[in-house]
């Protein structure tokens, strides 16, 4: 994992090397956007953090410990990010539209696990879907779906 993030971290600053396009620096970037949109309200509650576990469970098809460790690494990249550029770029230029409007769904399933909204929640995702190139129109659309759904 760590020559995952190092890798990451490279791609970030455009090292010159030559850099392999891999799984671990999308999920890396992908479960940082996540771990971003249950902390920015200040309060990352277990409900949370267990529906982040089984997303990215789900998504990436890993088991217990790369999960936990994914989301160490995850934490660690967003603590140290700048803006959210840093994941976004990695997404949309690896992730076809379909799955970059899934990591969108993913989002807002998260926000809606402890049943409410909360205005800089809704603002991480209107921002990072505009980054990915997410039309605001399928934003609405899997916000209401995640909201019909209760996350």
């Amino acid at each position: 994992m760590l020559d995952a993030i190092s890798r990451f971290i490279a791609d970030l600053t455009n090292d010159d090397r030559k850099l392999s396009p891999g799984p671990d620096e999308m999920q890396l970037a992908a479960a940082a956007l996540l771990f971003h949109v249950i902390a920015v309200d200040g309060v990352v509650e277990e409900s949370e953090r267990e529906t982040l576990r089984l997303v990215l469970t789900r998504r990436f098809g890993l088991d217990h410990d790369q999960v936990g460790r994914l989301i160490a690494a995850a934490q660690s990249a967003e603590a140290e990010a700048v803006d959210l550029y840093a994941f976004t770029s990695v997404l949309k230029r690896r992730l076809e539209p379909a799955d970059r409007e899934r990591i969108i769904q993913m989002m807002w399933e998260l926000v809606y696990v402890d049943g409410s909204v909360h205005e800089m929640e809704d603002n991480v995702v209107w921002r990072v879907a505009e980054l990915l190139g997410v039309p605001a129109r399928t934003r609405v659309l899997l916000k209401k779906e995640a909201a019909d759904n209760g996350g």
